[in-house]
């Protein structure tokens, strides 16, 4: 097992407060505690996890703000209600063919709840139930007192813990992938190593060994990557799908990310990796600064989640950028239900178009995927630019 010194973020980043200090504090014993526990050394995806939701004290599950101005960063739904209004074209189209629900994983601010239950509304097009799967208590408050805006909508919506065993309608999973846990494999001449996480000193430090066998050391092994090389494998991802997929009688997983399709994701110039951590709207790459108190990321392998759900026996349905499937949709035709004329509403609206579909920010890095039973293509998301060879 070697050990890697631990590099800091260069950019100073503002201190959090005392008791967000003795908040994370806790959760540092928790890990050490769990690294002892297990001989010295865990992987770094059971670090990922603990750090982000580690019961009442991970990042996701805690109760400090994390969306929007106040917290660490904001999400698709947060910069403009279009972009949910406009996710109501493609609902709209898959409820007329399925019926049924809408499952909303990780429904952060409630955001896209709130604009796309409006929109569906509109449209004469709700489904028969809103559930939200949320696993963040304060998040589910933040979002009950939002959707409490909704008269008579309400009532249509639920919060659940687990997944369904059967489900049928649409599955949504906005900014959800990135934030489940992933390995880290580092590539030396000798091989494949996985990254993990020890205590040294007085901190957490990276140690590297050989993966054990199993799904880990496979994927590394079916990589064709040229060492030195640093870089993520989930198989939290792959598993997610496989369990939407089982539980899915008749309908469409519907996944907004940023990410790319695998023979991108483990490009030669990308050598150092996705694994991004976000703390008051500024972006770093030390993931033991601040544990419970900062957003951990990485991005998505498109590929990974098209093969986990063919496998599992769904059809991929559509692969674009988000700029491409929200023009699909027709966000352009929503931006003009706001005359130009009316300066105070229509500039906060086009400046989200903006942000949402420009190449220089959300519009090419994020993708949407589609994956279904029972429906057939082409999805209004995907009829032009569908990028599914690039998987």
């Amino acid at each position: 097992m070697q050990a890697v010194p631990l590099n800091r973020p260069a950019a100073a980043l503002p201190a959090p407060s005392e008791d967000a200090c003795r908040h994370g504090d806790r959760l540092v014993e928790e890990i050490r505690a769990e690294i002892a526990r297990h001989g010295g050394w865990i992987s770094f995806a059971r670090y990922m996890e603990m750090a982000l939701y580690a019961p009442g004290l991970g990042y996701y599950v805690a109760g400090a703000a994390k969306l929007g101005a106040e917290g660490d960063f904001v999400t698709a739904p947060e910069i403009s209600p279009l972009f949910g209004r406009t996710i109501a074209t493609q609902v709209c189209e898959i409820l007329a063919h399925t019926g049924g629900e809408v499952l909303e994983l990780g429904a952060g601010s409630g955001a896209l709840a709130l604009s796309l239950l409006e929109e569906l509304q509109a449209r004469n097009c709700l489904p028969e139930r809103y559930r939200i799967l949320e696993v963040s208590p304060e998040l589910t408050q933040r979002q009950r007192r939002l959707l409490q805006r909704l008269p008579g909508l309400a009532g249509r919506v639920e919060w659940i813990t687990s997944l369904p065993q059967h489900f049928t309608g649409v599955v949504l999973a906005n900014e959800v992938l990135d934030a489940l846990p992933v390995h880290l494999l580092a590539w030396r001449d000798e091989g494949a190593h996985e990254r993990g996480v020890v205590w040294q000193g007085d901190g957490f430090a990276w140690a590297e060994r050989s993966p054990d066998p199993g799904a880990l050391r496979d994927a590394a092994a079916a990589l064709r990557i040229e060492a030195p090389y640093q870089s993520e494998v989930s198989i939290a991802v792959p598993a997610l799908v496989r369990t939407l997929a089982g539980a899915l009688d008749r309908g469409v997983l519907l996944c907004v990310d940023y990410g790319f399709g695998r023979r991108e994701y483990y490009h030669p110039q990308r050598n150092g990796g996705t694994l991004m951590c976000h703390y008051r709207h500024r972006a770093h790459d030390d993931p033991f600064l601040f544990p419970g108190l900062q957003d951990i990321t990485a991005h998505v392998d498109f590929t990974s989640v098209a093969e986990a759900g063919i496998e599992a026996g769904l059809q991929l349905l559509g692969y674009t950028t988000q700029a491409q499937f929200l023009i699909n949709c027709g966000i352009a035709d929503q931006l003009a239900r706001t005359p130009a004329g009316q300066t105070a509403a229509y500039f906060p609206l086009a400046a989200g178009v903006q942000k949402l579909v420009s190449p220089a920010e959300m519009g090419e890095l994020f993708k949407v995927i589609a994956l279904g039973r029972g429906v057939q293509p082409p999805l209004a998301g995907f009829r032009t630019g569908d990028k599914s060879r690039l998987l």
